[in-house]
């Protein structure tokens, strides 16, 4: 027997990707920037800021926003059963959101600035191959992460910023406070 899903049938089968996709992605986000000491360590609170560094407290606020809207393009994706190319979207998605994962326990837990950029170039790539799978799947999906990707370009910006201003600090350091000292103007 050969039939198409009803409309409510897709929109059911989506809904219960959502919930779950949407959730995961919110959780694992959040799991991946509590490893490490963070953004209050001694050893980021020493660095240069960049001046295109904005307030710590949008990087929750948006990295909240992102994860929901890449939990809803995975689950449009996700729920897309039969289309051509869904089973590579979502296998290129699963080792991209691992780079992303990973992003966070590179800069602050191992405050490897140099290796942090790479994993964000990597990011980027990997996300603008995602995008094209995406949208060859369902092409809302691949337009809910194109702000994720404006996201992680500034990300990228950003750490380049960081590691340009501190090049003494890549790497990291035994764990202890490191004290700046400005002599002269």
């Amino acid at each position: 027997m050969n039939t198409l899903a009803s409309r409510g049938q897709l929109r059911a089968s989506f809904l219960r990707w959502a919930l779950f996709l949407v959730p995961l992605c919110v959780l694992l986000g959040f799991l991946s920037g509590m490893v490490g000491p963070g953004p209050g360590s001694a050893w980021f609170q020493a660095l240069d800021k960049p001046a295109i560094y904005p307030e710590p407290k949008w990087f929750g606020i948006v990295w909240t926003i992102l994860y929901v809207m890449i939990g809803l393009a995975t689950a449009m994706v996700a729920s897309a059963w039969g289309a051509r190319g869904r089973g590579a979207a979502l296998t290129v998605f699963a080792l991209h959101f691992l780079l992303n994962l990973a992003w966070t326990p590179i800069f602050f837990g191992m405050q490897q600035l140099t290796l942090a950029l790479g994993v964000l170039v990597a990011i980027v790539l990997s996300l603008l191959v995602v995008i094209v799978l995406y949208w060859r799947v369902r092409r809302l999906a691949a337009v809910l992460l194109l702000p994720y990707l404006a996201w992680v370009c500034f990300a990228t910006l950003l750490n380049y910023e960081f590691l340009r201003l501190n090049p003494d600090a890549d790497g990291g350091s035994s764990g202890e406070a490191v004290e700046r000292v400005r002599i002269g103007n």
